[in-house]
């Protein structure tokens, strides 16, 4: 069975994108499907001084062990002023410093959803154009706008909406089922 971990970029007890990461992996039929939450992996503010005084954390060490057990990864990033949220760059800064290639090349559905109309555009370009540096295998991405308007615990409502995420998660679903 394919091992499938999900997670939202951001610390809010109640994640839209946790929510929707959680709903999106567990589409994909046939696989495990683990959700994680950030606030499990507390780490301090990342800095060279005080990696050289302490080294890494074992919560980076921890949640790049859970990365690389996964055949597949459904993220979906909160954004923060039109960039990551401070607490997934946080620990995406650690695990970088672990492993270069922190994605390991894993397929990957990227997608980011807001309250506002852009659904996390921003930080999702900024993810799809940086991740590939870092082993990050983007196979298929999806933007949700207006998270409060088109998602409930059912699906997303608005049909346009939900024809293209079927079709990104049949995308995502072949890759992980091809290795």
């Amino acid at each position: 069975m394919k091992n499938i971990i999900a997670f939202g970029g951001s610390n809010s007890k109640n994640s839209i994108n946790k929510q929707l990461a959680h709903f999106v992996a567990n589409q994909v039929l046939d696989a495990s499907v683990t959700t994680l939450d950030l606030n499990d992996f507390e780490l301090p503010l990342y800095g060279i001084d005080l990696e050289n005084e302490q080294g890494i954390p074992e919560n980076a060490q921890a949640f790049l062990n859970k990365i690389k057990e996964a055949d597949g990864l459904v993220i979906s990033l909160a954004e923060h002023n039109g960039a990551y949220a401070s607490v997934f760059k946080n620990i995406f800064d650690w695990m970088s410093r672990i492993d270069q290639k922190v994605w390991s090349n894993i397929p990957m559905l990227l997608m980011a959803t807001s309250p506002g109309g852009r659904g996390g555009s921003g930080v999702l370009q900024i993810a799809a154009s940086s991740f590939p540096h870092l082993g990050g295998n983007i196979v298929a991405t999806f933007s949700l706008p207006g998270f409060n308007q088109n998602f409930t615990q059912e699906g997303i409502i608005d049909a346009d909406l939900s024809a293209a995420l079927e079709k990104e998660i049949a995308t995502f679903k072949n890759a992980v089922f091809s290795i």
